[in-house]
């Protein structure tokens, strides 16, 4: 049997007064996930344990059965896999945004207007050029999403996840030593943050965007320090003979390479709404004709609407995820010499009201041969209250989900 995880980032929320009390997910018009409501269960999952921030890092780490306790080593390790950065012994990693700060002196915004992955890359050569050293180092990533790594740092620090703040004063937010020893770390990111901005200020980049009306990128932003993560692949853990991993984030891909699977490179993936949804559902579909028996599709467009607070938007984005990458999969079904068992899920929502992630738990949907159907003919929220799955806690998903 061959197993499919479509993974619609952020696409949980709340019933919103525009929609009628409606959350996004029941709102919005999907055949696809309806035919596979029909035909599967569904159920709650926690996907953040207790005492962790509800980040993707988190939440996709516990989709796919890791025990974060055991394995987290922070977001910008994790990218680094996917960036083919390799992490020494001495070095720390640290996702580094590029961000949108109001003459003001608040963060408009966590992505730089979501600029442009060619504008941000020159944008992250001149940082390096400028700040970098023996012990500093940039590493361009994907839009506003990059890569910092410090030789000799200490993780023990409180950092605030740019997306978790818009609208408000940045200075208060600088990164915090939680104990002495992390101090000298937390003073030397904080000094490259305030002398990033005069690097990006007077780039040529940012003086364009400026002079077209767009956000400029005039600040770095480290948070989610970690060292290089231990985790055994999905081979060993649950079975899985070959798989891949296809997402426009460094993060899932990042997360994909430690778990085993081969990340697929689709071109036109942006990770917004605009993202080449045919592309990856094709990239899927050609990964289980090949020989796959397990393919992670993660899509990221829900969930910078959710970030945006752009209810339409967000709507829109889920509509696409169910007619350009679930339709084309179930109708190619057939042609892959297997049964194919699907799973539809969020890894956490992203409320248009909060702007932001919150732990509550996520409705979940399983289609797979040899599992009863519950009952249901939608899948949102709601319906996933009264599944037969019931209520699980992070790993118990995939486990419920591979065992055969």
């Amino acid at each position: 049997m061959k197993h499919i995880i479509i993974l619609g980032d952020g696409m949980a929320d709340e019933p919103i007064e525009k929609l009628g009390g409606l959350t996004p997910l029941q709102y919005a018009k999907t055949p696809a996930m309806d035919r596979l409501a029909r035909e599967g269960a569904q159920g709650l999952l926690t996907t953040v344990p207790e005492g962790f921030h509800p980040g993707s890092e988190i939440a996709n780490l516990a989709v796919l059965g890791y025990d974060v306790r055991e394995v987290f080593e922070g977001r910008g390790s994790l990218e680094a896999a996917s960036m083919g950065v390799d992490i020494a012994p001495d070095e720390m990693a640290m996702r580094c945004n590029i961000i949108c700060l109001t003459p003001e002196g608040k963060i408009k915004n966590h992505s730089a207007g979501h600029i442009t992955s060619e504008e941000a890359t020159e944008l992250i050569h001149a940082l390096q050029e400028e700040l970098g050293d023996d012990r500093v180092s940039f590493h361009p990533g994907v839009s506003y999403r990059h890569l910092i790594k410090i030789k000799n740092a200490d993780k023990r620090l409180e950092c605030y996840p740019p997306h978790d703040h818009p609208g408000e004063p940045w200075r208060p937010l600088l990164i915090k030593a939680q104990v002495p020893e992390a101090q000298a770390t937390a003073d030397l990111l904080n000094d490259l943050i305030i002398r990033s901005q005069k690097v990006l200020e007077n780039h040529p980049v940012n003086l364009a965007r400026k002079a077209k009306g767009l956000d400029m990128a005039n600040s770095i932003w480290p948070w989610s320090p970690g060292y290089k993560p231990n985790m055994q692949p999905l081979t060993a853990t649950h079975g899985v003979k070959k798989g891949t991993v296809i997402s426009a984030v460094d993060l899932i891909k990042g997360i994909g390479v430690y778990a085993g699977l081969k990340p697929v490179e689709v071109e036109g993936a942006t990770g917004l709404y605009n993202t080449n949804y045919e592309g990856k559902a094709q990239a899927a579909i050609d990964a289980l004709k090949a020989g796959d028996d397990f393919v992670f599709l993660h899509v990221e467009a829900s969930d910078e609407a959710g970030h945006e607070g752009d209810i339409d938007l967000k709507v829109k984005t889920i509509e696409y995820l169910d007619q350009r990458i679930i339709q084309p999969i179930l109708e190619a079904e057939n042609t892959l010499g297997e049964l194919l068992a699907i799973a539809v899920l969020p890894d956490h929502p992203t409320p248009c009201r909060v702007r932001t992630h919150t732990r509550d738990a996520v409705p979940f949907l399983i289609r797979k041969p040899g599992v009863a159907p519950d009952g249901h003919t939608e899948y949102n929220e709601i319906t996933a209250r009264s599944g037969s799955y019931g209520s699980l806690v992070t790993s118990e998903f995939i486990e419920a989900f591979l065992k055969h």
